[in-house]
């Protein structure tokens, strides 16, 4: 693809053309608009909000002092297990289910997760002579030094994968209209391969389909940065007087977050009904946060091979912190959790729905669109059944109410299933602009390692 203007966004510069002149105070008189009445209530609610967290905080001391009982909270669940998540969605009253994703819903896939030992990308980094296995993902770093982020992104540029069946039960969910969000942590693009509609998606930690330049933020697409990685080069600005390097727009240690992120995690937890966690440590701050954004009876799943997920912490750390799992409490009303990988425990859900043929046809008709449409590159090898997840040293016992594994060896089909229309929920996905993006608040959340690791990678 040539380099000129259709490959590349405008330079940065004055955006005031953007910004609306601030008229008089609306607390004038008539000519502004009294708005006085709604500034008065504005200060009540933050008055209010402000008691509650003290009062929040005064119950949990009296708590952890043994001077007031826990309060039990009811339970939206029949039963507190894989079959009371199953009944509660078929009696229609998860009608807004966000999921969670990390790395383990794509190495089924074959794209490998980043702390596996021996096949995670950080097992692998030796060969960059990096100063640690996290420097490539440095923003200080890749300054001074781009080189070992573009090699590796060679290996993990957007391709021709193969989405999981982990991928298609999500898209599944958005057939039925019963996604509300997918959070994902991923940057390999798949649940856009799988067909989720981009409204419903928020990539955490970006994407590879843009790129801006880290001196003059000027902006290039995928194809343009993709032509110049894949040389190999190093993709260079090509606004005149700039030699600044081109970044794919992926988060880096550092970086704020995209705005996308925090206006959904603003608007959709309060609306959730039910949480699905996949395939993910949940080590990574402020995704890993997510988890106790929902309301204090939300039901939450977690799927992975082993349980990595924060415990329940004590009142006065959950008025601060959030309140953890507690999978295997005795006053757990909510926290389920199913060992095994993302594809078979999204099968299992599948199938204990009345969905599992629905699914293993969805599967194999948009896997062989794929194969169809890149004769080239052959099939993609078989999916290894032990590495659909991040591993950990944690070593939990497997829930009793797991059911048996099913066949997930999908049937094919005559057709694609129809596609039924769901209408996204509020929060608009930001439109590419040729203008160069606002920097970032202050006080927009930086990406940070959780405290299960100081060294914990902030895309995964």
């Amino acid at each position: 693809m040539s380099s000129g203007q259709d490959t590349k966004g405008a330079e940065g510069g004055d955006n005031s053309d953007d910004k609306k002149e601030e008229g008089p105070s609306n607390s004038q008189g008539a000519a502004g608009g009294d708005n006085s009445d709604s500034k008065a209530e504005d200060n009540q609610t933050t008055e209010k909000k402000e008691e509650e967290k003290k009062s929040a905080l005064f119950d949990a001391f009296a708590i952890s002092l043994g001077l007031k009982d826990e309060p039990k909270i009811e339970s939206l669940l029949d039963t507190v297990d894989f079959n009371g998540i199953v009944k509660y969605i078929k009696d229609g009253k998860a009608k807004n289910i966000i999921t969670m994703a990390g790395a383990g819903i794509s190495t089924s896939a074959g794209i490998p997760d980043f702390r596996s030992p021996g096949t995670g990308l950080y097992d692998n980094l030796q060969k960059y002579n990096l100063p640690e296995p996290t420097a490539v993902f440095s923003l200080d770093y890749f300054k001074d030094n781009p080189e070992p982020f573009f090699m590796l992104a060679r290996e993990l540029w957007p391709g021709v994968f193969k989405p999981s069946t982990c991928h298609y039960f999500i898209r599944m969910l958005q057939e039925k209209g019963l996604l509300l969000r997918h959070f994902t942590q991923n940057i390999d693009t798949l649940e856009s391969v799988a067909g989720l509609d981009p409204e419903l998606c928020v990539e955490a930690h970006g994407h590879f389909r843009t790129g801006h330049c880290i001196q003059c933020r000027a902006e290039y697409t995928q194809d343009w940065m993709k032509e110049r990685i894949m040389k190999p080069s190093i993709p260079k600005c090509e606004v005149e007087g700039c030699e600044g390097v081109v970044k794919p727009d992926i988060v880096f240690f550092g970086e704020s977050l995209p705005h996308r992120f925090l206006q959904c995690m603003s608007e959709d937890f309060g609306k959730c009904d039910l949480l699905i966690i996949m395939g993910t440590s949940l080590l990574v701050q402020p995704f890993a946060s997510l988890v106790n954004r929902t309301k204090e009876n939300v039901p939450r799943m977690y799927i992975n091979l082993e349980n990595s997920c924060p415990p329940k912490l004590d009142p006065i750390m959950t008025v601060i912190f959030g309140s953890g799992f507690d999978f295997d409490g005795e006053n757990n009303y909510r926290d389920i959790f199913w060992q095994g990988t993302c594809d078979d425990g999204c099968m299992a859900l599948a199938e204990a729905l009345g969905w599992g043929e629905e699914l293993k046809n969805l599967v194999t008709t948009e896997h062989a669109k794929i194969d169809a449409a890149n004769p080239d590159r052959g099939t993609l090898p078989a999916k290894k059944a032990d590495s659909t997840s991040e591993k950990t040293n944690a070593s939990p016992k497997k829930a009793d109410s797991t059911p048996e594994k099913t066949d997930t060896t999908p049937k094919k089909a005559d057709s694609t299933p129809k596609k039924t229309e769901n209408t996204p929920k509020k929060c608009e996905t930001p439109k590419t602009s040729d203008k160069t993006p606002p920097k970032p608040e202050a006080a927009t959340p930086k990406a940070t390692p959780g405290s299960g690791s100081k060294k914990t990678p902030l895309i995964k």
